[in-house]
């Protein structure tokens, strides 16, 4: 379950507004092939958890190998924890692999823009590249004109739900459903030993993503440019009406019973163990995660993706980003090679290769025509662009989306306040 988290603030339409430029990406012919003086063989480098993201990263490697005869790809797992600082370490020696996962956007370790602007990734002018970015989120990878990386696919931000277990106990929640409504839910399920929520509460990446979810309507919703007044100094997070209600609402959350018991302490291990045993009816993950239980469990688990629900009055906006990405060592002596296997991780047949492999949504323009089953109950979110990106992708620097995954585990133990957690990531922006 890949969480090396993440967001974007602005974002409007991700998967609807996607370039069908992209179409012009397909049959990209690398050097390997014209006999180009630079090496034919690059390493890609990733983290990968289990098997299931590891065979998703190496098809890649071995689907452009299979177009470009001649070519290598040298897939490199790197430890999934370590993952970000790792490759920052590598990046900023100028010791890293010809190509990489990266996160797009600033404000994590091993985001793309903050090294693009010191020189460390190499950069693409190609317009067919360019123009095949999803056209509401190009800043994630464009810099100076050209761009530093390209998206692996779309993902959706939100529950990763067990409805056929829910339902069996008379708990049904929908795209639709209000946060009083889970409230309401969380003592039913509770009644026949269940929590409706999973949360790895000592692990900043959870916390903070529940708390970026929520804020994807409680913020974003209203306000989508958000990050950019923070940036001009216009709001703050303490200030915010919206940031004090997704924290406040975590907390109901927490006291109504709706995590299951050991949250504040519990790891990832605690969302898997309490998935398969069925004793939480959902957990907040990236949906590809649903794909990756469900081939797991060998078809013997249905899985579906819902938004977390916005409180009473506020509008529902599901959480979705193409920050996912792969980008280019500027230190490379294959840059042909290596800009040609992100073209082809940017053509629909990569797309598909890996949306097939990891649950994703293509980056496409007819990707809401293609959606897997599980996102059936967002389907009309995703339509009728209902959707905001998921926001620290824009934030300047990992220190204010990491205290807010620990002020988030400090607020459900009672040891810091709202007001504390929000006051914290304000003096972190600056």
């Amino acid at each position: 379950m890949t969480q090396h988290r993440r967001s974007r603030g602005r974002i409007g339409v991700v998967v609807a507004t996607l370039a069908a430029g992209a179409l012009v990406l397909t049959g990209c012919s690398a050097s390997g092939s014209s006999g180009a003086k630079e090496p034919q063989t690059i390493t890609f480098a990733f983290g990968a958890t289990n098997n299931q993201d590891k065979a998703a990263y190496t098809a890649l490697a071995t689907g452009f190998e299979k177009a470009n005869k001649g070519v290598t790809v040298n897939t490199l797992n790197l430890p999934t924890q370590s993952y970000p600082s790792t490759l920052a370490t590598r990046v900023q020696g100028g010791n890293a692999p010809d190509t990489f996962y990266a996160e797009g956007g600033t404000g994590q370790a091993h985001s793309i823009i903050p090294w693009a602007k010191s020189g460390l990734l190499l950069g693409i002018g190609d317009t067919s590249v360019i123009d095949a970015l999803p056209s509401s989120q190009k800043d994630l990878w464009m810099y100076n004109g050209k761009a530093y990386g390209v998206p692996l696919g779309t993902q959706a931000y939100g529950t990763i739900y067990n409805d056929d277990l829910a339902k069996s106990i008379g708990v049904n929640l929908t795209a639709s459903s209000t946060l009083q409504d889970v409230l309401s839910a969380c003592s039913v399920a509770r009644s026949h030993n269940k929590a409706v929520y999973g949360l790895a509460g000592s692990v900043p990446a959870n916390t903070s993503y529940l708390a970026l979810a929520l804020a994807a309507s409680t913020v974003y919703g209203p306000d989508k440019d958000w990050d950019a007044q923070r940036a001009k100094n216009k709001v703050t997070f303490a200030g915010s009406k919206g940031w004090v209600a997704a924290l406040t609402e975590i907390k109901k959350l927490y006291d109504s019973g709706c995590f299951q018991d050991g949250a504040t302490s519990a790891g990832f291990d605690a969302l898997t163990n309490g998935a398969s045993s069925g004793q939480i009816l959902g957990f907040f993950a990236p949906s590809g995660a649903a794909k990756e239980i469900m081939d797991a469990a060998g078809g013997h688990v249905k899985l579906v993706i819902l938004p977390i629900p916005a409180p009473d009055g506020t509008k529902t906006y599901l959480a979705v980003s193409s920050d996912q990405s792969v980008a280019i060592s500027a230190k490379t002596k294959s840059p042909t090679v290596a800009t040609n296997f992100l073209k082809y991780i940017l053509s629909p047949k990569g797309q598909e290769n890996f949306a097939n492999s990891t649950g994703a949504i293509p980056v496409e323009a007819n990707a809401t025509k293609n959606l897997l089953p599980q996102y059936e109950p967002v389907k009309d979110l995703i339509a009728s662009n209902d959707v905001r990106g998921y926001p620290s992708l824009d934030w300047p620097n990992a220190k204010i989306y990491n205290d807010l995954g620990s002020g988030v585990q400090g607020i459900l133990t009672g040891q810091m306040t709202v007001k504390q957690v929000l006051q914290q990531m304000d003096s972190d922006w600056s």
